[in-house]
């Protein structure tokens, strides 16, 4: 007799949970108004909504005995662990903005991120990946000003 092949149910319940959760609190926002006549709210709930969809598909296919194991095209070993450095630089590069956005402003504080998140990646290149960070950091803050959306100071003040 062999035993049953136990199916992750957990994972699609947790994922209608959290649609769930952004469907409850994008009906708290306002769904229409402002400068694109669409609210906040409208892409909350849309998000919430998709992954209520996504969570009943994923529940049929968990039903159906679907196995979930990395393809080969993937390029990952399923008896692998996780890197913990990875994680850890990769969570760096979250929280980089937390402490750093007010004091270094939104270019430096992106060129940081992108600098850590790719040493999590693997790239050892670090002087490279902040001229790439900074750039992207500067596209994006300028991008952003010209839609009237500030993103706070660019730089820091030149007494600081």
């Amino acid at each position: 007799m062999t035993t049953p092949q136990r199916r992750p149910w957990w994972l699609g319940l947790a994922v209608m949970i959290i649609g769930a959760v952004w469907l409850y609190e994008g009906g708290t926002l306002p769904q229409i108004g402002g400068y694109a006549a669409l609210g906040p709210g409208f892409f909350v709930s849309a998000i919430g909504a998709a992954l209520i969809v996504l969570g009943i598909l994923l529940l049929v296919q968990i039903a159906r005995g679907e196995t979930f194991s990395p393809q080969e095209v993937e390029n990952a070993e399923a008896d692998t662990g996780a890197s913990r450095p990875a994680l850890l630089w990769a969570a760096a590069g979250a929280a980089l903005p937390l402490l750093t956005m007010q004091p270094l402003g939104f270019p430096l504080t992106a060129m940081g991120s992108f600098a850590l998140v790719t040493r999590a990646f693997g790239s050892r290149r670090v002087v490279f990946d902040c001229a790439i960070g900074l750039a992207l950091g500067v596209i994006c803050w300028l991008g952003f000003s010209r839609l009237g959306v500030s993103l706070g100071e660019a730089f820091p003040p030149a007494g600081w």
